[in-house]
C-alpha cells in the first residue's frame, strides 16, 4: 500500500536557536521527539540521565514483597505463570532466577498455547496446587484472569498478579496486582513490559532484604522490552539501554549461543539485533510448540545444552517463516479482494496454525492497513489475535463485545482473544460495525514520518554516529526517517530468497549510495530511473567489509513531494 510521507516543515526561530550547538539536520531529528532545549537533549543523551523510579511507588507492591517473603520464609512453593512470548519467558526466567537465589522453592508454569491458550487458566491451577504449590505469581498475564482467580483463592491457592496489559473494569481479586496501568497508581511511568514489571518486583523483593538491584537481569529486561514493542522511551529507555550493556558483556551461556546462531557477535547487539534475530528465534518455538526450550536456553548453564538448543530454535525460526508466508497468502486470498476494501480485515480458518496468526494478522495490517483478524476454530472454539492501526483501538472493540468472548486482552494495536464457535458471526459482525463507525470518513493509508529531508553529500560519519548515540531507538523513539529526492537508480537487482528483497545502487549530482529494500523485491521490474527514497541510514558490515547504506522504507517515482496525495507538510 503506498504510504503518505510526512515532511517536517522548518524548526521554528527560538527552538532552532536554543538547539544551535548542534547541526541542523540533527535539530531536526530532535525536535520530532519532542526535544525542545539544550537540556532537554543533554538528558536524552546521558547515559546515566535517568534513575529508575522506586518500585514500591507501584500499587500493590508492598503486599507482593510482603507475601512473598513470607513464602520464602516459610519454605511454601512458588510457582510463577507466564506467557508464551518472549515477554513472558524472559520474564519468567529473570523471576525464577531471583527467587531460586534467595532461597525460594520456586518453579515455573508456561500454558501450551494450542491446549490451553493464553492466560491462566483453571485446569493448570487445579494442576499447580495439586502438585503442592501455595502461591501462584504471575507475569505478563492475569490482569483480567478475575473468575480464575477467584478459583485459585476457592482452592487454597494465594495468587500475585503483575502484568502490562490494559485492565478491564474489574481487577482480580488477588493478594496483589502489580500494574502500572492500573486507574489511580501512582507509579511515575505505566508503559513497562511484562519483563519491566517482573524485574520491579525483584528489584524491590531484593531491596527489602536488602540486597541490591538485580542488574545482571537487565539483559532479559532488554530481550523482553523490545520484542514486546514497549516504548522506547522513560523509563523502558533506561532500563533497555542498560539491558543492551549487560547483553553485549552476557555470561549467559544461553544467550551466547542464541547470539551466535543469529549471526551476530558479543559487542554489536543492539535493539535491531533483538527485534529482528533474537526475540524471534525465541517466539518461534513458542508459535510451534512449547516455550520449554526457550526457557531452558535462557535458564540453563550447560554449554552444549544450550548451543543444541540455539540451533534447534534457529530452525523453528526457518519453519516459523515459511508458514508465516503461506498461511498469509491463503488469509489474503480468504479476506481481500472486495471493492471497497471492508474496514476490517477477517479471515478464519481450521487449517490456519494458531501459532501463526498474530504474525499474518500484523502482516495484513501492513500490506492494507485495516485492522484484521485472522483465527483458526476448533470443535467448539475460535482462537484468534488481532492487529490495529492507531485509528482503531483494538482491546477497547474487544471491550464491546466482551459478552461474546470467552477470554481476551491485549493492548491499542494487538490483542488475543477466544470466542464460541456459536458466538462467532455475530462477534464479527458486531466488530466490523464498530470499525466502520470509527473509520469511515478516515483516510486510511500508512503515515510514514520523516525527520529531515537530505541530499547524499549530508550523509556522512558524523551523522552516522549521531544516529547510533540515539540508541536505543525503537518502537516509541524511532531510528530517524530520511527523505531524498530526484536519485537516479544506477543499479538495481531483486535479492534474497525467491527475490524477496530489492538491492539498489542510488546517486544524485554528487554522491553515490548502495541500498537496501527489504520485502520489496517485486519492484525492481517496474522501478523507475529517476525515484524519492525515504530511509533509514545505517552502518552495513556484510562479510566483514563495513560501509554505510540507504535502508530504503519506502519508494516513489520522482517528483511525489509535489503531490498532495501523497506527501503531507506538517510537523
Amino acid at each position: 500500500m503506498k504510504k503518505r510521507w510526512t515532511l517536517p516543515i522548518p524548526l521554528p526561530t527560538d527552538i532552532d536557536r536554543e538547539l544551535s550547538e548542534l547541526r541542523p539536520i540533527e535539530r531536526e531529528i530532535l525536535f520530532n521527539r519532542g526535544i525542545r532545549t539544550r537540556g532537554e537533549a543533554n538528558v536524552y543523551f546521558a547515559s546515566d540521565s535517568l534513575s529508575d523510579f522506586d518500585p514500591f511507588h507501584m500499587t500493590g507492591m508492598e503486599r507482593a514483597v510482603e507475601r512473598l517473603s513470607s513464602a520464602i520464609r516459610n519454605e511454601e512453593h512458588i510457582v510463577i505463570y507466564g506467557d508464551y512470548d518472549a515477554d513472558g519467558i524472559t520474564a519468567t526466567s529473570l523471576l525464577f532466577e531471583v527467587l531460586k537465589k534467595v532461597g525460594a522453592s520456586v518453579g515455573y508454569y508456561i500454558p501450551d498455547r494450542f491446549e490451553e491458550g493464553y492466560g491462566v487458566n483453571r485446569e493448570a491451577l487445579a494442576k499447580i496446587k495439586q502438585e503442592g504449590a501455595q502461591l501462584v505469581v504471575t507475569v505478563d498475564c492475569g490482569i483480567r484472569a478475575i473468575d480464575h482467580v477467584e478459583y485459585a483463592r476457592s482452592i487454597g491457592l494465594d495468587v500475585i498478579v503483575t502484568d502490562h496489559h490494559e485492565p478491564g473494569q474489574d481487577l482480580p481479586n488477588a493478594v496483589a496486582v502489580v500494574n502500572p496501568k492500573q486507574l489511580q497508581d501512582s507509579y511515575p511511568f505505566e508503559d513497562l513490559a511484562g519483563v519491566g514489571v517482573a524485574y520491579k518486583l525483584a528489584h524491590a523483593l531484593l531491596q527489602s532484604l536488602g540486597k541490591q538491584e538485580p542488574i545482571e537481569c537487565l539483559d532479559l529486561v532488554a530481550i523482553g522490552t523490545v520484542a514486546d514493542l514497549s516504548p522506547l522511551v522513560g523509563e523502558n529507555r533506561n532500563l533497555v539501554r542498560r539491558g543492551l550493556d549487560k547483553l553485549n558483556h552476557t555470561e549467559r551461556v544461553g544467550l551466547r549461543a542464541l547470539i551466535e546462531v543469529s549471526g551476530y557477535e558479543l559487542g554489536n547487539i543492539n535493539t535491531t539485533s533483538i527485534g529482528f534475530g533474537l526475540a524471534p528465534r525465541l517466539n518461534a518455538v513458542c508459535r510451534l510448540e512449547s516455550a520449554d526450550p526457550a526457557l531452558q536456553l535462557l535458564t540453563s548453564n550447560d554449554e552444549l545444552e544450550v548451543m543444541k538448543i540455539a540451533r534447534y530454535l534457529d530452525d523453528m525460526n526457518r519453519k516459523r517463516q515459511r508458514l508465516t508466508s503461506k498461511i498469509l497468502e491463503e488469509a489474503r486470498s480468504l479476506s481481500v479482494g472486495e471493492d471497497p476494501m471492508p474496514f476490517l480485515i477477517a479471515a478464519v480458518d481450521p487449517n490456519f496454525n494458531e501459532g501463526i496468526v498474530g504474525l499474518v494478522a500484523a502482516r495484513l495490517v501492513e500490506e492494507f492497513y485495516r485492522p484484521s483478524i485472522v483465527a483458526t476454530y476448533g470443535e467448539h472454539f475460535t482462537r484468534a489475535s488481532a492487529r490495529s492501526i492507531p485509528e482503531f483501538h483494538i482491546t477497547e472493540a474487544l471491550d464491546h463485545c466482551a459478552d461474546l468472548l470467552e477470554r481476551y486482552g491485549g493492548h491499542a494495536v494487538a490483542a488475543g482473544f477466544f470466542l464460541r464457535n456459536d458466538n462467532l458471526d455475530a462477534f464479527l459482525e458486531r466488530l466490523r460495525g464498530l470499525a466502520e463507525s470509527e473509520l469511515s470518513g478516515i483516510e486510511l493509508s500508512p503515515i510514514l514520518y520523516v525527520d529531515a529531508r537530505v541530499q547524499l553529500s549530508d550523509l556522512d560519519g558524523e551523522l552516522i554516529e549521531f544516529v547510533e548515540r540515539m540508541e536505543p531507538c525503537g518502537q516509541g523513539n524511532p531510528l530517524p526517517v530520511f527523505a531524498a529526492e530526484d536519485l537516479t537508480v544506477v543499479d538495481k537487482r531483486s535479492v534474497g530468497s525467491g527475490g524477496r528483497h530489492l538491492k539498489l545502487t542510488v546517486r544524485d549530482e554528487l554522491r553515490v549510495f548502495d541500498a537496501i529494500a527489504f520485502r520489496q523485491g517485486h519492484l525492481c521490474e517496474t522501478l523507475p530511473q529517476r525515484v524519492d527514497v525515504a530511509f533509514h541510514f545505517e552502518r552495513n558490515d556484510y562479510r566483514g567489509i563495513p560501509s554505510l547504506q540507504l535502508n530504503v522504507l519506502d519508494i516513489r517515482e520522482a517528483g511525489s513531494f509535489r503531490d498532495p496525495k501523497l506527501t503531507v507538510w506538517e510537523r
